[in-house]
């Protein structure tokens, strides 16, 4: 059952991934970069705050293999981060390599720190 539950966030946080980053392609011109940050930082919030909740007494056990592993382990993108970042070092744009890692690591950690203040006082 975990395995259906996980599979069913992920049907939906993958394409929702696929549509961030063709609207920032549309919209930006760094959306490549821009939709990767977008889905890693909302994915950090969401999985904060779900793994705030889940650690409640009561608290649904489908939430956290549903939405925490399957929605937010299907949105977020580690691997294009990391090729996106690399692509920046080969050309040498250091500024970007820079902030490409900052803004990522940063506005993600705070986001999970948010999501999960937030899931506690939901709870």
């Amino acid at each position: 059952m975990t395995a259906l539950l996980v599979a069913a966030g992920a049907a939906v946080g993958a394409p929702t991934r696929f549509l961030v980053d063709r609207w920032a392609r549309h919209h930006y011109r760094a959306g490549t970069i821009l939709g990767t940050l977008l889905v890693n930082v909302v994915g950090s919030f969401v999985l904060g705050l779900v793994v705030a909740v889940s650690r409640e007494p009561g608290a649904p056990s489908w939430l956290l293999p549903l939405v925490g592993v399957g929605f937010c382990g299907a949105l977020t993108t580690f691997s294009t981060l990391a090729v996106e970042t690399w692509v920046f070092w080969e050309e040498r744009a250091w500024r970007p390599f820079v902030a490409n890692l900052a803004l990522s690591l940063v506005l993600g950690g705070l986001a999970a720190v948010a999501g999960y203040a937030a899931g506690a006082v939901l709870s």
